[in-house]
């Protein structure tokens, strides 16, 4: 079975950062927990990520790193 990488995926990396729930990770993201984020995504996916600054500011918020992190990973098996 493959999945995308969905937005469950990316509010749980990020939960990880400061050790916190999902519940608590913002919409709005700062630019270590979004730096930290492409790293984690590249190590978990075995993928690098070559984003140019305007593909990186429109991951500001949790939406936005979805939506171009799912043109970015290619779909994972799962199972």
């Amino acid at each position: 079975m493959t999945a995308r990488l969905g937005r469950d995926d990316v509010v749980a990396m990020l939960a990880r950062f400061g050790d916190r729930q999902p519940a608590e990770v913002p919409e709005e993201l700062g630019s270590l927990e979004l730096t930290w984020l492409v790293d984690q995504v590249e190590r978990r996916y075995g993928v690098v990520l070559d984003l140019d600054d305007a593909v990186f500011a429109g991951m500001s918020t949790v939406s936005g790193a979805v939506t171009v992190l799912r043109d970015a990973v290619p779909e994972v098996g799962r199972g």
